[in-house]
């Protein structure tokens, strides 16, 4: 998948789920702030990411994935293994 659409499959997917609008999800905001995750709907958005583009998220991994930007690189990533 073009990295382009990817972004925008992303944000359309997360800003459904999560109720805010497409325009605040921008690369450099801050994924929990922005979509106001406590851990458990944190739990919730990997489940989604997971199921939604078919990747596997580690705990571990996840806490390094703080921007919607790294968000993006890291599922692109995963996707092109």
């Amino acid at each position: 998948m073009e990295k382009q659409k990817l972004i925008e499959k992303i944000n359309e997917v997360l800003a459904g789920e999560f109720e805010v609008e497409v325009r605040v999800i921008t690369p450099g905001a801050n994924i929990k702030k922005t979509l106001q995750l406590d851990s458990l709907s944190l739990v919730d958005m990997v489940a989604l990411i997971e199921e939604t583009f078919g990747i596997s998220i580690k705990g571990a991994e996840i806490v390094n994935i703080l921007t919607f930007d790294s968000l993006y690189e890291f599922i692109y990533d995963r996707m092109q293994k």
